[in-house]
């Protein structure tokens, strides 16, 4: 199956916004979104893991893969709350996580998505809600490796542990309240 085929009229976005337990948290809230699987993509080495990653020597980036139905969330729409729930202005960082897989990250799946990420981070430096230019990279399409299983869910499963509850749970939070209304319960 292709990056961008999905079931149905589904589509796939794949983004990479620092740590992906924190994007597939807030992603999966979103109505429209069908599912979110964490991952690496963008690197040179198949199948890497999380050690390799972490490694900083694979290329590649954290990443969630957003499988999403368009008729109920637009690719620009996924990509405003994407840019306003994480850091798109420092390079290699969110956060306390530091390192070139916490990249700012959008790899397009087609022509359209490419246009669509570019107007949709032109608005956003015209608005100004930034202190600094975004540095969110827009990248060809690559492969999506999955990450390791204990990966998946990881907020939802393990809301206990100190970096859910210190870094995750207020970036959930603050989503929920600011997009309240395009909360999927």
């Amino acid at each position: 199956m292709s990056q961008q085929a999905s079931a149905g009229n589904n589509q796939v976005a794949v983004l990479g916004g620092g740590c992906f337990w924190c994007v597939e948290a807030v992603l999966a809230d979103l109505r429209g979104v069908v599912s979110v699987v964490p991952g690496y993509s963008g690197g040179h080495v198949d199948h890497p893991t999380y050690e390799q990653v972490c490694g900083k020597q694979t290329g590649h980036v954290e990443v969630a893969r957003v499988e999403f139905d368009p008729a109920v969330l637009s690719y620009s729409d996924l990509l405003r709350v994407f840019f306003a729930t994480h850091d798109p202005t420092t390079p290699g960082r969110q956060g306390n996580d530091v390192g070139p897989q916490y990249e700012s990250t959008i790899f397009w799946q087609d022509e359209s998505q490419r246009q669509q990420a570019q107007d949709v981070m032109v608005e956003i430096e015209a608005q100004k809600i930034y202190d600094a230019p975004l540095v969110t990279q827009l990248r060809e399409p690559a492969t999506f490796w999955p990450a390791e299983d204990y990966h998946r869910n990881y907020f939802a499963l393990h809301p206990e542990q100190g970096y859910c509850q210190f870094v995750i749970a207020p970036k959930v939070a603050k989503f929920r309240k600011q997009f309240r209304d395009r909360l999927a319960r």
